[in-house]
Order: structure tokens, then C-alpha cells, then sequence
């Protein structure tokens, strides 16, 4: 199937024909556009997942395991039931009879962070794992009942040291497919190269940190199952409660209009599970938000990598090997080893390329998808080793990296739906005043600060997941309402398909609605993968060629339309007309006014994402970091950085430049501050709080520039690629490099604190 999609013509694969709207310059694809539901935030009318009220409420409270490994041997909870207000106090002794999550990755619709069953025995997986639940009349109530049951355990073994597990030995890793590829002989061709470089980079566990709080409010409502959730996957979490519950997926709805934060921690965790078993107990709604500290205990993140890369180039700088090799931790009951060989796939032209990644089993939590899992620690690597090598062979790191640029996909062989990362460079290099940068480190300096620059590349795969679905309602007043179980996590979901259906339709912006966030809805978009818009978007294409027959259906022989097909039609000035003669042409309003009908609406599929298999297909960035270090303290700061992207066509340039400089700060916490501390003798986390897991704040950030290239790619919809991940990756290389640059000492452990540098 693979090579039959590889060698088939263009036209017959999705993308082959472009986008019309790829030519629309001047209208709304592109403008800077407010987000259309950002009054219903400011004046906080946006309902969030803790924020639906039910009557007859109730409130829980997790009571999270000590241990890393074992068996509850006591459970008291008479003092917690005895407590004010409280109503359920739920362990595995009195929860009802459930089925393990389906594991995410492991079924079309799977949602689960794990697939161990939840509270359904005595066991003892993780150090946090919920032994109780508490239900109460408020949340203090049953915060503070739950601090009064008492646990005693039988402590077994627990394997948490990660030297120790890779001394037992390691296993291939497996991600949506083997994780080990190998083109020629590049250890012999490493060893016989004249520069080469040849070092380990690690990088530490990270936690998600989202600004809402992972929250749901649930109700069962006879044999249906209600959860407002704070989700990134409304289809799939549908679909997995049912299977946990043994329900039809018909009598699950999930809702999540609105989601403060994600980056791949909001999909189905034990909290959700938990509160619906409780709701059934008690009969009566139940909400659940998990606490900062509980959303260390009970809600993955990024795992620990541990990475050997080299490189061997020739005296021109053209590489001969690329290894990018190492280990990563997961747990037994997850599928989420961390990928970061990814960038290193298709970043650079290489004669000879060796990629693998390890795991080992830890009893941890179980790790999952952080923004940009695999490229934004395996650029870390992959970008600080070409620094070293540029180093080694006195050459410009920019120049460097344009003297491999491949010419097709460097492992798989397919051409490149579209690649300017060379623009990008030239354009960024030059608003950033790279030429400024002396490449003797320590040179520049200003008082008691060190000054350097650094450069990286940034990179991140387009995706389509199969699913994708809209539906598309037009009245007979010429407003449309898109319909599509999508999400708003903060990124302007709705703003970005108001502005492309308006476009499409020839509408104006305030003529559409845009429904998501609610597992009624068609398909099963999932927000993750900087793929949602290119879903949505295919979706709704496939729904305008249905709306458009049913139309011309609707126009009959007294319209101007009469006789045209679908394919000779397109929507302009709040109607059709024909492509080629616009003159022949009828409004919306007009149509739907003789055929006597009130709406018409139609359901579209999106194809299956083929063109993926097609060609090689990527989102590219250019990162340039300037950083002052303290020559005394050694304190490292960031004073300037500028993304210059190369994402095919912007579709809104507010929320897109948004999206970058979101993704560039989160990358400045991945290089100078963020680190999950996980103590090896216990399996606990030592730092669940926003006090002592530093993430960046408005000090640690400068002004950030972002700049791109706009130039569409003729085989995605709208000519886009996704922009959500994009601006993490690459960053802890950039502020590596500025580091190095500054001081001469090169820091290959994230993060960067003061310690590693005085």
C-alpha cells in the first residue's frame, strides 16, 4: 500500500489538484483576525470544564498513593466518611465494576494516558496512583476528608533507577512503527571521516503545566453518560468511556468548548474515570479538578532521553554519517516512547544515516505527548551537535546547515511537498543582524555580562489523522454554521475556520458560526499533531462539494446555474458562480428563497491523509537566540530571539504569530528551567508545584520577533501546515549554542542553570 501511494500520479493522491484559496490573496485567509470568541473570554462567559453548574453537585478529592510498587494491605476510611459533608467515600472495595482504559494509539478512537484498570483492585503501579475518592457537599469538604484516610502498604520491589534498568538491558521502541532505521555503513563512515563529532545530550522529565487545571464535571442521565471535560479528543474520550463503562458509544457525550492549555496532557486520564464511577454511585453529578500537585501525580509527561549523536562530515562540510541513537524511560502500561529521532529523519542530506531508539520500563507514572514530542528534545541534540561540528570545521553554523540541505526526503526518499527553510534562514539571519556574531566565543561582552548568538533549525512533520468530518448548514438568510467534534485550546480554532469557511463560501466573517468541542458532532478531529486545521479544513471541503450539489440540485433549470457541475462552481459574493464566468451567478439567499427551503445541510468526509505517504511533508523553522551570561554568577539570560518560519500559507496572522512565540517561550522553559525531579529511591516526584517546577515568566522572556516565508504548499489544504508545535522545536538548541558562544562552554544536559555555567 505504501509503495502504491508513493508511485502513484499526483492527481489521484489528496492535495494533487491546490487549494483554490492557495490564489485568494486579498481576502480573509492570511488578515489579522481577532479571535471571534475572545469577548466571551475577556468577560469570562466562556464555560470551562469546571464551570457547568448541575443541581445536586457534588465535589471529589483524590487520595493518591506513597509508593511506587505493591499492594494496599490497609484501607481506613471511617474518619473520612465520618467527616462534614461528605457523601461517597470510593476505593476498590466499593467502585463499580469497570474495563481498563483503551490505550491511546492502540485503537482509532483509544484515549487512554495508560491501560491499567482503574481502582478495581489493591495493586500498586505508581507512586500517585488514586487509592480513594471522595465525594463531599463542597470542594473544601472533600479536600480535607480525603487528607483523613489512612493507608498502609506491603512495599514491593520497584524498578526506578533508569542506569540501573539500562544495565538489565533495553528494548527496540515502538512508535506508530519501528523506531530504527539504518542506510549504509555510517559507524565506518563516522570513523573515517576527517571531522566528526561524536557526544551524548540528556535531557530530563518535564510535566504538564497547563494554565486550566485537568477538570471534568459528569452526570449520568439514565443510561447516558454527560462529561463537560477539559479535553483535546471529545470523539475518542467518548469512545473509550464507553468501552471502560461497557455503554454503547451513543450513550456518551462528551463536551469541551473551551480548554485552557494542552500540548498533548488533556486527553483521558484516571480523574474522569473516577468521577463518572462515583456519579454512579451517588446518583448525582460530580465534579473533579485535580489540584496542581495532583495533576503531577495522576497526569503524564514528557519522559527523560538520553541521546548519542554524530556526525562525520568531509572538509567541505557535506556530511558523510548522521547517528542519532539512546534510550528513553516509559512505563509497562503506556505507548509513548519519546520519538527523537524524528527531526533527524529528514533534517539533513547524509551519505550514510543510523537511527534507534531504546526504552526501558520504569514503575512510573506513565509519560506521554508533550508539544512536539520527539522534535523538541531531539533537535536539542541534533542542532547542538551541527553548533559542535561548525565548531570543529570553522564554518558558519548557518552556512553549515544550507550546505546539507537534501534535495528529497534523506531516509524515506519522497520528494518535499514543500521546503524554503533556506528562505527562512537568509530572511532570519538578516533581520536579526547574524553577521554581528563573532565566531570566537567570549569575545563580546558588556560589563559583567558574556554575550552570544545562537542558531538552530526547527522542524515538525505535517499530519492529517484519518477521521475528519464536517458538517455545513446554510440558511435561507445566507448564513452557514460548520459543525466538526474539533477543540479551542487557546490557538483560535474558531476564529482560523470562520476565516477559511467565509473565504470558501464567499461569505463575509460575521455570516459564520463554527460549532466544535462536543463528541455529537461528525468525525473524530483531534487537537494534537499540528494537524487540526488541515483536518477541519479538508473536512470542510469535502462538505462544500456536497453543499454545492445539493444547491444546484435546489437551483434547477431557471437558475443562471443551470447545467453546471460542482466542479465548475465556487462561492463568491454570498453565493455561486460559475469559476470561469462569474456573470452566471446566483446568491445563497436567492436560491434557497425559490426552492421554498428553509437550510440546507450536508455532511462531508475528508479523504484519507494519502498525501502524507506521498511526499515528505513538514513544517520548517530558523531559530536565532541571543543570551547574556553572568561572567560572576553565571546566571543565563535570554535577551533576544527571533523565529523565522516556513509553515506554507498563514491563516491568521494574529493567532499564528501567537502560536509561535507561545512555542518559542515554552522552548526557553525546556532550555533554562524546567525539570520534573524524580527521586530514583521512591518514584515520587519531588517538585509537583508551580513554586518549585520553574517554568518561564514575564522576566525570563524577552521580546520575541517572528517572521515567515507565506509560501503555500500546493498539495495541503488551504496551502497551510500546522503552526501549534512548530516554534518549541529547536529552541534548546538555539539557546545552547548562544551559550556556548558566549562563554565557550558547551552544555549538553538540560537544562541550563547557573550551576553548569559558573
Amino acid at each position: 500500500m505504501q509503495k502504491a501511494v508513493e508511485l502513484a500520479p499526483d492527481s489521484w493522491i489528496p492535495g494533487g489538484r491546490p487549494d483554490p484559496l492557495i490564489d485568494r490573496k486579498h481576502g480573509l485567509i492570511g488578515a489579522q483576525t481577532s479571535r471571534v470568541d475572545g469577548s466571551l473570554k475577556v468577560r469570562g462567559a466562556a464555560p470551562f470544564a469546571a464551570e457547568f453548574p448541575l443541581e445536586g453537585l457534588l465535589y471529589a478529592a483524590v487520595t493518591f498513593s506513597t509508593i511506587a510498587k505493591g499492594r494496599i494491605t490497609t484501607l481506613d476510611t471511617a474518619e473520612a466518611e465520618a467527616a462534614p459533608g461528605v457523601v461517597l467515600v470510593m476505593t476498590h472495595r466499593n467502585a463499580p465494576r469497570m474495563r481498563p482504559m483503551p490505550l491511546f494509539l492502540t485503537s482509532q478512537k483509544a484515549a487512554g494516558g495508560d491501560d491499567l484498570p482503574v481502582m478495581q483492585d489493591d495493586r500498586i503501579h505508581w507512586n500517585g496512583q488514586p487509592v480513594a475518592l471522595v465525594l463531599a457537599e463542597t470542594q473544601e469538604q472533600a479536600d480535607h476528608a480525603a487528607s483523613l484516610v489512612r493507608v498502609a502498604y506491603e512495599v514491593e520491589p520497584a524498578l526506578l533507577s533508569f542506569a540501573e534498568a539500562k544495565a538489565k538491558g533495553t528494548e527496540p521502541g515502538i512508535f506508530m512503527g519501528p523506531m530504527k532505521l539504518e542506510i549504509g555503513d555510517p559507524e565506518a563512515a563516522l570513523a573515517a571521516a576527517p571531522h566528526k563529532v561524536d557526544t551524548v545530550y540528556r535531557t530530563p522529565r518535564h510535566s504538564h503545566n497547563a494554565i486550566e487545571l485537568h477538570a471534568a464535571t459528569v452526570a449520568w442521565q439514565g443510561d447516558t453518560l454527560r462529561v463537560h471535560d477539559a479535553s483535546q479528543a471529545v470523539a475518542h474520550t467518548a469512545w473509550s468511556l464507553a468501552e471502560i463503562f461497557g455503554i454503547d458509544e451513543s450513550n456518551v457525550h462528551v463536551t469541551s468548548p473551551f480548554v485552557g492549555g494542552g500540548f498533548g496532557g488533556k486527553s483521558l486520564w484516571h480523574h474522569q474515570v473516577l468521577a463518572a464511577a462515583a456519579s454512579k454511585l451517588t446518583g448525582r453529578p460530580v465534579r473533579i479538578v485535580l489540584s496542581r500537585e495532583g495533576v503531577y501525580r495522576l497526569v503524564g509527561g514528557r519522559t527523560l532521553t538520553e541521546q548519542r549523536l554524530a556526525l562525520g562530515a568531509r572538509d567541505d562540510g557535506t556530511l558523510d554519517a548522521i547517528i542519532h541513537t539512546g534510550t528513553v524511560a516509559m512505563t509497562p502500561h503506556n505507548a509513548m516512547p519519546e520519538p527523537f529521532i524524528l527531526p533527524t529523519q529528514s533534517a539533513y542530506a547524509a551519505r550514510s544515516i543510523k537511527l534507534d531508539v531504546e526504552v526501558v520500563k520504569l514503575d512510573m507514572l506513565a509519560n506521554t505527548f508533550m508539544r512536539a514530542p520527539g522534535e523538541s528534545v531531539g533537535t536539542f541534540a541534533l542542532e547542538s551537535a551541527m553548533d559542535e561540528l561548525a565548531v570543529e570545521l570553522g564554518m558558519d553554523p548557518v552556512e553549515l546547515r544550507i550546505r546539507n540541505e537534501p534535495e528529497k526526503d534523506p531516509t524515506s526518499g519522497l520528494p518535499f511537498s514543500s521546503r524554503h527553510i533556506v528562505d527562512a534562514y537568509r530572511m532570519g539571519a538578516e533581520r536579526f543582524g547574524w553577521s554581528a556574531r563573532s565566531a570566537t566565543p567570549g569575545m563580546r561582552r558588556e560589563g559583567e555580562w558574556l554575550i552570544g548568538m545562537g542558531v538552530a533549525t526547527a522542524t515538525y512533520p505535517y499530519h492529517r489523522m484519518p477521521g475528519g468530518a464536517a458538517r455545513l448548514t446554510l440558511t435561507r438568510d445566507g448564513r452557514v454554521t460548520v459543525e466538526a467534534a474539533a477543540h479551542e485550546m487557546g490557538m483560535g480554532t474558531a476564529t482560523a475556520q470562520s476565516q477559511i469557511t467565509a473565504e470558501r463560501l464567499g461569505l463575509s466573517l460575521d455570516q459564520v458560526t463554527v460549532h466544535y468541542g462536543d463528541s455529537a458532532m461528525p468525525g473524530m478531529i483531534l487537537a494534537g499533531g499540528s494537524q487540526q486545521t488541515a483536518s477541519i479544513g479538508a473536512a470542510v471541503i469535502a462538505a462544500q462539494r456536497e453543499l454545492v450539489a445539493e444547491l444546484l440540485k435546489l437551483a434547477g433549470n431557471d437558475s443562471p446555474l443551470a447545467g453546471l457541475k460542482p466542479d465548475e462552481v465556487g462561492g463568491m459574493n454570498g453565493g455561486l458562480a460559475k469559476l470561469d464566468e462569474p456573470d452566471r451567478f446566483e446568491s445563497y439567499v436567492s436560491i434557497l428563497t425559490r426552492a421554498n427551503s428553509d437550510e440546507v445541510s450536508v455532511v462531508g468526509n475528508a479523504p484519507m491523509p494519502l498525501e502524507t505517504q506521498h511526499w515528505s511533508m513538514h513544517s520548517y523553522g530558523a531559530m536565532f537566540c541571543e543570551v547574556r551570561v553572568n561572567a560572576i554568577t553565571g546566571e543565563p539570560r535570554v535577551s533576544r530571539f527571533l523565529g523565522s518560519f516556513d509553515c506554507g500559507r498563514i491563516i491568521n496572522a494574529k493567532t499564528a504569530a501567537s502560536q509561535f512565540r507561545g512555542g518559542i517561550i515554552m522552548g526557553l522553559g525546556l532550555a533554562l528551567m524546567e525539570e520534573t525531579v524524580f527521586d530514583e529511591r521512591s518514584g515520587r516526584i519531588m517538585n509537583p508545584s508551580m513554586a518549585e517546577y520553574h517554568v518561564p515568566v514575564h522576566m525570563d522572556v524577552p521580546e520575541i520577533d517572528v517572521i515567515w516565508t507565506d509560501i503555500a504548499d500546493p498539495h495541503t489544504p488551504m496551502g497551510a501546515h500546522g503552526v501549534g508545535e512548530i516554534g518549541i522545536t529547536g529552541v534548546g538548541a538555539a539557546v545552547a549554542n548562544a551559550v556556548y558562544n558566549a562563554t565557550g562552554k558547551r552544555v549538553r544536559d538540560l537544562p541550563i542553570t547557573l550551576d553548569k555555567l559558573m
